[in-house]
């Protein structure tokens, strides 16, 4: 729960329209963050506020690209406008492309990076500056065990999830002064609409990996965001936590 000094606080989660966006989105509201949550279209980040609303939290919606500068200026704007404040950001929104190395579209690699790197970049530091005059602030970062781990195909997710890694400790030692930490959390396979699109062998190749031998659920990766997005971690920066069932430390499992 958030400090009830400041029931006001407000948690920006972006990509919140998916699976694991959304469930991040209403564990924040269900901990008592005003959420705002974004998406690509305001219709999609309107089914997410909607349904926080309906759970008698409060929640609204705004449109943004996380790939495009100009519409992260007009988010900020639209943000000052409503709140007037930002205390949590949570980067959550990204892309994907399974491509060999050798034969990996460098258009999509760089795509891949804009969305997944310098996106989280840009809204960090608007947020950032948002939160300094109040001495506090959560910057949570959706990395994945892709950028601990590498994987088949993952030229471009994979890096891009290293890069969010190594740019949340430059984030973490730069706004330490300010009250600010930041943190991220590195997701392991999870129940989503897309994953469930996994073929078998997609399927099996993870599980025979993970020594809880299933996939998370988008749950159980909004706790930890929760976590790293309360006043209970205070003294929590620069670290990234891996939710994965055991995946990252997992070696030979068959004796």
């Amino acid at each position: 729960m958030i400090d009830a000094a400041h029931p006001d606080r407000v948690a920006v989660v972006t990509g919140a329209a998916g699976g694991l966006g959304g469930a991040i989105a209403t564990r924040l509201a269900a901990d008592g963050f005003t959420v705002v949550a974004t998406d690509l279209t305001l219709a999609a980040a309107e089914t997410v506020s909607s349904e926080i609303i309906r759970l008698d939290k409060r929640a609204f919606a705004l449109e943004l690209n996380v790939g495009d500068d100009d519409s992260i200026k007009a988010f900020f704007e639209a943000l000052d406008a409503r709140v007037g404040r930002c205390d949590v950001l949570v980067n959550n929104a990204g892309i994907a492309g399974l491509h060999s190395f050798t034969e990996f579209p460098l258009d999509h690699f760089r795509r891949i990076m804009e969305v997944n790197v310098t996106g989280p970049l840009a809204l960090a530091q608007q947020a950032a500056l948002r939160m300094r005059p109040f001495g506090w602030g959560r910057i949570v970062n959706i990395a994945s065990v892709s950028g601990i781990r590498a994987g088949a195909g993952r030229t471009g997710y994979g890096t891009s999830k290293t890069a969010m890694i190594g740019l949340t400790r430059q984030m973490a030692i730069e706004l330490a002064e300010y009250g600010i930490t930041a943190n991220a959390v590195a997701p392991g396979p999870v129940e989503t609409t897309l994953t469930r699109q996994h073929s078998a062998e997609a399927r099996n190749a993870y599980l025979r990996q993970v020594p809880m031998k299933r996939y998370g659920l988008p749950e159980e990766i909004a706790a930890a965001v929760a976590f790293f997005a309360s006043r209970e971690s205070s003294f929590i920066t620069g670290q990234t936590l891996s939710v994965d069932g055991g995946f990252v430390a997992a070696g030979i499992l068959d004796a």
